[in-house]
């Protein structure tokens, strides 16, 4: 039995994390940019590197499922 297959679809399912977590991050950036405006660029800054963290997951996750 070929195992290859199973292994890459869990790879792929990384996608699936990222994708929630940089929503999730994305609605509490734009929560905390609502209660405190003037911090918005720190907050987006601080977006932007977690979003770029958590998308990297991703592309290590299609890295493996196409290796």
């Amino acid at each position: 039995m070929n195992l290859i297959p199973i292994g890459a679809g869990i790879a792929a399912i990384t996608g699936i994390g990222a994708g929630i977590g940089i929503g999730v991050a994305t609605a509490k950036a734009t929560d905390a940019v609502a209660r405190q405006p003037e911090a918005s660029g720190k907050i987006m800054t601080m977006l932007i590197l977690g979003g770029a963290l958590a998308e990297a997951t991703a592309i290590y996750g299609l890295v493996v499922a196409l290796a």
